[in-house]
């Protein structure tokens, strides 16, 4: 099972941001639901997982990293969290995922006291050095990753997906275009430029693996595409304008993040009011030696997932296809 999905800015959009926005509370809080959401936050390490959860979602074994405490304690305080309803829990093969419960009541209540609460207290300080290494290592090892296979990249990709089903998926999801300017972010070998270059006027590709970017740039070059180029750069803060760019493409890139959200806030602040965004990655999976052997950090996002991060960022959600590969191999799957 495979998915596709499409989007754009909605029209008059505005970037609501991850915190909730107070514009529909929905109803008030019992009396019993606002003594147990106090309760359940109201005591330091479950305080402490809530300041952690502002900086997006995390999973269990990198929690018990930051708090050095042990997997079932850490795991106790997440039940007494989510049955007051201010995190929301989700398993991804053997690991799970916790995340701050969405807007409306009691997550206003939760905001209103971690926006209260001081930046430079001990315990915070070093509870936010803690998560900063923990997503330094991660990213040092996917850039390992990447770094070793750069050549045999596309070859890869082939292995985990009917890659020409999904490349055409991608070029109907994004219309005929013309566009005038394309950012593929996490252009790996440079392939989606490749794909696009003769519906674009000007293609940027960013990537944070040199290998890569060579392997990128000698390909470009063979094919003689002139108009298009790659550069070294941080997906997630991309060198460019606000609002100047006309399709957005990330293929197979968001698995590789522990938390996305931030990915979406990018293309949000990137994307001209009349553009696209397109987004290839695996549908929800159990295949765990893809962590292991591809250093995936997310088994796979559903079309909800994608659809709640999206709306967070001020975007819209506006087409899905589903794909399947035939036999037994491997599922895949396009958002």
């Amino acid at each position: 099972m495979a998915q596709v999905n499409v989007g754009m800015p909605p029209p008059n959009r505005g970037n609501p941001g991850r915190a909730p926005s107070g514009e529909d509370p929905g109803p008030a809080l019992s009396l019993g639901a606002t003594l147990g959401a106090l309760r359940a936050a109201g005591e330091e390490t479950r305080l402490r997982i809530l300041r952690l959860l502002t900086f997006g979602e995390l999973n269990v074994r990198d929690l018990t990293r930051i708090l050095n405490q042990s997997q079932p304690r850490v795991s106790r305080h997440l039940k007494l969290l989510d049955d007051a309803g201010l995190i929301r829990r989700f398993r991804e093969g053997n690991w799970v995922y916790c995340r701050l419960a969405d807007a409306g009541q009691p997550a206003d209540l939760l905001w209103s006291i971690l926006r209260k609460l001081p930046q430079d207290e001990s315990t915070f300080v070093r509870d936010r050095t803690r998560l900063d290494a923990v997503k330094a290592e991660h990213r040092e090892a996917a850039q390992r990753y990447f770094n070793t296979a750069a050549v045999e990249w596309d070859a890869i990709r082939a292995l985990q997906i009917g890659e020409s089903k999904v490349e055409r998926a991608l070029g109907e999801a994004a219309g005929p275009g013309r566009f005038a300017d394309m950012l593929d972010r996490g252009t790996g070998t440079g392939r989606m430029l490749e794909l696009f270059a003769g519906r674009i006027d000007r293609g940027v590709g960013i990537d944070l693996s040199l290998p890569m970017l060579d392997y990128a740039r000698a390909r470009l070059e063979r094919a003689r595409l002139d108009h298009c180029q790659v550069r070294h750069g941080d997906i997630t803060n991309v060198a460019r304008n606000d609002g100047s760019v006309d399709l957005v493409v990330l293929h197979q890139v968001l698995h590789y993040f522990d938390d996305p959200a931030p990915i979406f806030d990018e293309i949000a602040r990137l994307l001209r009011p009349d553009g696209r965004f397109v987004i290839a990655d695996f549908a929800p999976h159990d295949m765990e030696f893809l962590r292991h052997d591809f250093a995936h950090r997310r088994l796979g996002f559903s079309q909800r997932q994608i659809g709640r991060w999206a709306a967070a960022s001020g975007l819209e959600i506006t087409g899905t296809v589903n794909l399947a590969r035939r036999g037994k191999t491997r599922e895949a799957g396009l958002t």
